[in-house]
């Protein structure tokens, strides 16, 4: 069965190769596209016992097809996801705490078998517009959604900023992982392109992410609403928001914290968590370049199970582009991230971040950590040698906010007896590691791109007492992505 999905993904990714032209596939009034991604990967993850994986490689494939039609002032999408894993490792989960060792640890937990395929209902609805020139919609059924992507901005450094450094912090599809979650209820969007937006959703994630089968529930709800304006006139573009997300979690399962497990195990209670944030990006064009600055930041109140909580997040980054060298067109960028830590565990509050269903990776591209409990001072250099080719070399320091916290990792519910976040106790030390890492991105034709990367991370005192055996490691991957 496996062998035959397999011949059956490259049978599709050979036809999307072969395809000369970009617009869709016409079947009576239906268009279909379709996208067949692939990738290899390779794990050097921080060394446990020797009887425990922590180098191994895997392959993950996910093609998806597309049927949309539109008819008046409806719009209807069905879209099927076939996600294939082939040679996951069986032995790359130690005991606690040094516990899941890399991501292929997680899909083989998720799923029980070295190879796993499924074909599941990726997108399903129906979307009508209305108002003037139709800009107001209301969409039903299962779908995708980004936070922080509600407003496409015109000018390009605003809208590479919204994409890759303010979108999907805490609510996004986790599209890297090789199945992705989507969501399943209500939205409503008011947009005026290049001026404004309302956006209001009200939904439950579906399962996947790691779990191939996605077509469940996760017991969780949520409710979503933002303002967004551009602004800004001359060589200064702007784009802000105003975001609230009401979070309820009433899976009744066991929490992940930094209280004893003894008084964890006797909280069952719901979460549910209001986060209050706001974003504003901004791009300034002079004789020397172009300058942005961003700055996203949320504080959240509510109840952690029995407890209160008490948290917050912010980050700050710069960039600039310099008008030099126009044949690299060099990016330089850095910032600093900062998401709370609780550093009491016999009170009665909960003062750790909690990130939601973010999609981690823009934000942690070798993804071992994310913004729980963490600060990330981090450097980043985006050369652009030409249209099709895109090289991107990231620096993080990281340590963790609260040593008498967890080390925590993961992107938040993908079924419903699982947490969806790790945490690993400390031992009172808060430097975690350093790390660096570089992708090239290479757009052969409108139909293939290309991706490499590589990540190393050098363990720092966290990482060191509980990997002592070996604490540098390493992720990389090769991607294909075909286009129809």
């Amino acid at each position: 069965m496996t062998n035959r999905l397999l011949s059956l993904c490259w049978l599709a990714a050979a036809t999307l190769a072969a395809q000369t032209t970009s617009d869709p596939i016409k079947l009576g009034d239906v268009n279909f596209t379709a996208t067949f991604r692939t990738r290899a990967y390779v794990w050097d993850f921080f060394q446990a016992a020797p009887q425990y994986a922590h180098q191994y490689g895997y392959s993950g494939n996910l093609l998806r097809l597309n049927f949309a039609e539109k008819r008046a002032a409806f719009d209807f999408d069905a879209e099927i996801a076939v996600p294939l894993l082939l040679n996951l490792p069986k032995t790359a989960t130690a005991p606690a705490p040094q516990g899941a060792l890399g991501l292929g640890s997680n899909y083989y937990a998720a799923n029980g078998h070295q190879y796993a395929a499924m074909a599941f209902a990726k997108q399903l609805y129906a979307r009508y517009h209305f108002g003037d020139q139709g800009s107001q919609s209301v969409q039903a059924g299962r779908f995708e959604f980004n936070d922080g992507s509600e407003l496409a901005p015109k000018n390009a450094t605003l809208a590479a900023l919204k994409r890759d450094r303010i979108s999907q912090r805490l609510i996004g599809t986790f599209g890297f992982s090789d199945v992705g979650r989507g969501f399943d209820g209500l939205h409503y969007d008011w947009n005026q392109p290049g001026s404004t937006d309302l956006t209001f959703v009200a939904a439950t994630p579906t399962r996947g992410v790691f779990q191939t089968d996605g077509w469940g529930w996760n017991r969780i709800g949520f409710g979503y609403g933002s303002f967004t304006k551009q602004w800004g006139h001359g060589a200064h573009a702007a784009d802000t928001r105003v975001f609230v997300i009401d979070y309820d979690d009433f899976r009744h399962i066991v929490k992940t914290d930094n209280r004893p497990a003894a008084v964890k195990k006797n909280d069952l209670e719901n979460i549910h968590i209001q986060s209050y944030g706001a974003h504003s990006v901004h791009a300034f064009a002079t004789t020397a370049g172009t300058v942005d600055a961003l700055a996203w930041g949320v504080i959240q109140r509510g109840k952690w199970g029995t407890q209160s909580q008490q948290s917050y997040a912010y980050d700050l980054e710069a960039g600039f582009q310099p008008a030099i060298l126009p044949k690299l067109r060099p990016w330089l960028r850095g910032g600093y991230a900062v998401g709370s830590g609780d550093g009491n565990t016999a009170d009665n509050r909960h003062e750790t971040f909690f990130q939601l269903l973010p999609t981690p990776r823009p934000y942690a591209r070798m993804p071992f950590f994310n913004m729980m409990n963490t600060e990330d001072a981090f450097g980043a250099l985006l050369l652009r040698p030409g249209a099709k080719i895109t090289i991107t070399s990231e620096a993080h320091s990281l340590r963790l906010t609260n040593a008498n916290d967890l080390w925590y990792s993961g992107g938040g519910a993908f079924q419903p007896w699982t947490f969806g976040y790790a945490g690993r106790a400390t031992s009172g030390r808060r430097s975690l590691a350093n790390l660096c890492d570089t992708s090239v991105e290479y757009r052969y034709t409108s139909h293939m791109t290309f991706t490499a990367y590589l990540g190393y991370a050098q363990g720092k005192a966290v990482i060191q007492q509980i990997y002592p055996a070996g604490t540098g490691g390493r992720f990389g991957y090769l991607e294909a992505l075909f286009r129809m």
